[in-house]
């Protein structure tokens, strides 16, 4: 019998974290290495070859997704605030990472500074532009009085320009800066997630069926800003809808039920209702932007669903009481969270012994379990249409 000689073949590929590793195969002879690849069913191409290489991240949204905008703006949050994974407040609005943050680490990327943090920040792999307290709509002076951000959307697109614009006019490839590089703004991952302030806002100040008729409005503006981001370079969105209104614990604290207001998990279903039209027009406005932008992917993600899902589920998944909230109190005795107050004669600070255990944080953000169980759940593309993973978002789906 003949000798048979083995050739290593060794070749470089580039992992979704943006890793080296060296891939060995061994073939009996360099022809039948194509041979024995369709003999064992094997593909010619690494696994990883249709995940997406996004080189940075530009996000735009409100207190969800905001990672130190509306802290370094007005005032820094305090302590418990950050607490349970940074150990101290780093200006998220909860005890610990957001869903953002999750995003980010998946793909390979260091977490997103604020846009309007001046200190500290490296904005080398992208931005956050959102603000807690953001509207996508800007709101009048009725509405300031709710403590809402003047930083609406239309703000936010015009930072964003104003970055991108600058990075064009500064950066230099000889010198290392905290700057992303020109090219990559065409690369970038582009989320959003905004909407909830406008529903919130104008149901505390106007009645149903004037919020209702609002949110064409509402989601003509987000719609728009898309396009002007696609005019800017963007091309690849990742598009969060709105969350359940009427399970947060601070709705349920001031709401007096009727018989018939409350859903069989003890949400409030007014709410609720407001929130699924704003997102079945939403997912309206995408599919039209998908015809419209023909250069653009854009995955629209139900995130209403899942957290529905984990309130309902609550249990199941290791959490407790799923319609509480762990910092903070509303009702008959209002302490915010991180803040002591005098109740009857004696300081009151509110705050659970146990984060992990809750879905709320404060009453209206959720925390950090609650965060990464949401996270794990819609970047494998459960939730998402087209129902692909956030780490395969570039592509453009065949039949659209």
């Amino acid at each position: 019998m003949d000798r048979v000689r083995f050739i290593t073949i060794s070749r470089w590929w580039r992992g979704p974290w943006g890793l080296k590793k060296s891939v060995e195969a061994v073939a009996v002879g360099v022809v039948l290495v194509g041979a024995l690849s369709i003999f064992l069913g094997l593909g010619t191409q690494d696994k990883s070859s249709s995940a997406c290489q996004f080189p940075a991240i530009y996000n735009f949204g409100d207190s969800n997704s905001d990672t130190g905008g509306w802290s370094a703006t007005f005032f820094r949050l305090p302590s418990p605030y950050g607490n349970t994974f940074f150990g101290k407040p780093v200006g998220r609005i909860s005890d610990g990472r957001l869903i953002i943050d999750f995003i980010a680490h998946k793909l390979g990327l260091p977490f997103l500074s604020a846009y309007l943090d001046s200190l500290g920040s490296n904005f080398h792999h992208g931005a956050s532009f959102a603000t807690g307290g953001s509207t996508i709509q800007p709101l009048d002076g009725r509405m300031f009085e709710a403590r809402y951000s003047p930083i609406s959307l239309n703000l936010q697109l015009s930072q964003f320009a104003q970055f991108k614009a600058r990075v064009n006019e500064v950066f230099t490839e000889d010198k290392r800066t905290s700057l992303p590089r020109p090219s990559d703004f065409s690369k970038a991952l582009y989320t959003l997630d905004i909407g909830q302030n406008d529903l919130h806002a104008g149901l505390r100040l106007k009645t149903m069926d004037e919020v209702l008729a609002s949110i064409s409005n509402i989601t003509a503006q987000l719609a728009l800003t898309i396009e002007q981001l696609y005019q800017e370079g963007a091309r690849v969105f990742w598009i969060h809808n709105t969350g359940p209104l009427g399970c947060l614990p601070s709705t349920l604290a001031y709401k007096l039920p009727k018989p018939g207001d409350l859903d069989q998990n003890g949400c409030w279903k007014p709410h609720n209702e407001v929130a699924e039209e704003f997102n079945r027009q939403l997912k309206d406005r995408v599919f039209k932007l998908r015809a419209q932008l023909s250069e653009a992917v854009l995955t629209y993600v139900d995130l209403y669903t899942a957290r529905y899902t984990l309130i309902s589920e609550a249990e199941k998944h290791g959490f407790t009481s799923p319609l509480a909230q762990c910092c903070g109190s509303y009702g008959d005795s209002v302490v915010h969270c991180g803040i002591k107050t005098i109740v009857n004669g004696t300081e009151v600070e509110a705050l659970c012994s146990n984060p992990s255990k809750y879905i709320s944080w404060d009453g209206v953000h959720y925390s950090d379990a609650a965060n990464q169980w949401l996270a794990d759940r819609i970047m494998d593309g459960a939730f998402s249409d087209p129902p692909v993973s956030i780490t395969e978002a570039c592509h453009k789906p065949p039949h659209f």
